[in-house]
């Protein structure tokens, strides 16, 4: 592996973890994109991006806890974890082309529903799905897209945004379903097999990364306005999502 690849890969992580700190997501959604344009496994790109979210999520999490909405985190990780087996059953099976693709057209979805997510929901001024077990399909697919694509946190994210939280309980909330399904899924990537020592040592090198990205998230976090970003963190995210579609020779 040349400089210029663990370069590559020490930036996507840094990206990631930069948006993940800023807006309380998005590190995956950042990063699994750039890493799979580089010329590294998948399996090292999911393994890396589980260790490095893990780790981002541990560092910001602390601040959250007050605002975190217990009930509906202790069934989200219930029903995350039933998901996980089925998201490393799709990772070991299917082509890394389809995953690819997939990972694309969902890129875009989510970065479109995203950016109308606001006139969408803007007539609306009562929280939906009101009904307690409705949090679990959400988890499933919270257990299902982490363990294969590290995107434990887009379900939540939509059940939130469906639930209209507050940005302090959307935050800590987020933030605490991190942590636990980051330590689900990086532990069934361990007991899967996905671990490779080209994964341990790139996580080894993201770390001054990780660390820098989250000081400056959080800098940025409280003195920029998030909201005003938000667009453009998801038009770029539209735009992997287009770049993962491209053919490639």
């Amino acid at each position: 592996m040349t400089i210029t690849i663990i370069t590559l890969v020490v930036v996507a992580v840094f990206v990631g973890a930069l948006m993940r700190s800023m807006f309380g997501f998005g590190e995956a959604i950042v990063s699994m994109p750039l890493l799979a344009l580089l010329p590294i496994p998948l399996n090292t790109s999911v393994s890396l991006i589980g260790l490095a979210g893990l780790t981002v999520a541990a560092l910001t999490v602390v601040g959250g806890w007050r605002h975190i909405e217990r009930p509906v985190l202790i069934r989200l990780a219930i029903s995350t974890v039933i998901g996980i087996p089925f998201g490393l059953v799709m990772l070991h099976l299917t082509p890394a082309i389809v995953i690819t693709t997939g990972l694309g057209i969902f890129l875009i979805v989510f970065g479109v529903y995203s950016i109308i997510k606001k006139k969408l929901f803007k007539a609306i001024d009562r929280p939906l799905l009101n009904a307690k077990g409705w949090v679990l399909p959400f988890g499933f697919a919270s257990g299902v897209l982490g363990s294969a694509y590290n995107f434990n946190g887009v379900p939540v994210v939509v059940y939130g945004t469906l639930r209209k939280w507050n940005p302090d309980r959307f935050r800590g909330t987020l933030q605490a379903h991190f942590l636990i399904s980051g330590v689900l899924v990086v532990t069934g990537y361990a007991l899967g097999g996905l671990w490779t020592v080209d994964s341990l040592i790139l996580y080894g090198y993201s770390i001054p990364a990780i660390l820098l990205a989250t000081a400056l998230g959080i800098f940025f976090n409280k003195r920029i306005p998030a909201k005003k970003f938000e667009n453009y963190l998801f038009i770029i995210i539209i735009v992997l999502g287009v770049l993962l579609l491209m053919p490639r020779g």
